[in-house]
């Protein structure tokens, strides 16, 4: 469910490594693309060519930085600190799980889930896009996960050798990673 893997757009000072995350084996980035393209082609031109319009909807999110979201941080157990607390509209209660893709920062285009933890469970739902208050809750999710599970991968999630979403993110012409 939870892995990192090697930034691909390493800025200088940058940490080296993201957290991603699987939610039914399927990526998280590609989750919110599906859930987000029929709003994001309302928003587009019909002078967008499709293919490059899709590509822009598949590549608008990043996984967060791993030192940031890992233990011992309490950010995916609902817990968010003081630098990811928004106490007003659609952040109220909800922590990002994704970033901008753009420039790698969760503050930008952030993918934001409501965290409610039990003591068997952890449950993602309520997702929305803070800057899009339009688009209203998100159909993604809920995902709910076993606790001791969910808190023994976020402890040690997979190690990856890249990131997963090449696969999804490079045409025939870019290069392989």
């Amino acid at each position: 469910m939870l892995f990192t893997h090697p930034n691909r757009r390493r800025r200088a000072g940058s940490a080296p490594r993201r957290l991603g995350f699987r939610v039914n084996g399927e990526d998280l980035r590609l989750v919110a693309a599906e859930a987000t393209r029929d709003l994001w082609l309302a928003e587009l031109t019909s002078e967008d060519d499709p293919e490059l319009a899709w590509r822009f909807v598949l590549d608008q999110h990043c996984h967060l930085w791993a030192a940031e979201l890992g233990a011992p941080s309490r950010l995916l157990l609902g817990e968010p600190d003081d630098e990811h607390r928004r106490p007003h509209g659609l952040w109220d209660g909800r922590v990002p799980l994704l970033g901008c893709s753009t420039c790698g920062d969760w503050e930008c285009w952030p993918l934001l889930a409501a965290i409610r933890v039990d003591e068997r469970t952890v449950t993602w739902s309520a997702f929305v896009q803070p800057h899009r208050k339009e688009w209203g809750e998100l159909p993604i999710g809920p995902f709910t996960f076993d606790r001791a599970a969910y808190e023994a991968t976020l402890a040690e999630p997979e190690a990856l050798d890249a990131d997963p979403g090449w696969a999804w993110m490079l045409g025939a012409d870019d290069p392989q990673p």
